[in-house]
């Protein structure tokens, strides 16, 4: 990894960086039919995840990372699933269009982080397109993005195969200028 210095030759006296975090969660269980939606890619599989959207619980679990790293409430608040429109509404688009609320107000994300816990599907062999198509969305590189898999072994309702869990933490930054 290169080291990151700064001189703080580029920033103006007036304006500091303001760096948040934010965790997001979610879960969603099997239903039989695939393919299954993970990570804004598309796994040929036996089972899809079932909620009101895609139920893509990675994109699911970023977005409300980055919008609680902002105090800007959650994918529920933004895409309530009381709203038609969001019926089967793609996640990656959901994410995007919460990064361009974030843009408008001057925060960029910095970096994301998310754990998946899940018997099934193994990560490994998808993590680099669900990278590409998570830093796509975000606005960010993709050395910015980090995606594992857990499995839970073999405990509890995921241990069963039942579905997916996903833990994300998300950095922002936003310049506040100073008067």
């Amino acid at each position: 990894m290169p080291e990151m210095k700064d001189s703080g030759a580029s920033r103006s006296p007036s304006s500091t960086p303001l760096y948040r975090t934010g965790i997001g969660y979610d879960s969603h269980r099997f239903a039989p039919g695939g393919p299954l939606i993970l990570g804004g890619i598309s796994i040929q599989s036996d089972v899809h995840l079932q909620g009101h959207s895609d139920a893509d619980a990675i994109a699911h679990a970023v977005t409300d990372a980055i919008l609680g790293a902002c105090a800007a409430g959650d994918i529920g608040e933004m895409f309530p699933d009381t709203d038609p429109a969001n019926s089967g509404r793609n996640s990656i688009d959901m994410l995007s269009r919460a990064v361009s609320r974030l843009n408008q107000n001057g925060t960029t994300v910095v970096n994301v982080d998310v754990t998946v816990v899940a018997e099934r599907p193994r990560i490994g062999p998808h993590r680099a397109d669900m990278r590409a198509a998570l830093a796509k969305a975000l606005s960010i590189e993709i050395e910015r993005v980090s995606i594992k898999g857990k499995t839970n072994e073999g405990m509890g309702w995921i241990g069963r195969g039942e579905g997916i869990a996903c833990i994300a933490v998300a950095t922002v930054a936003t310049v506040a200028v100073h008067a």
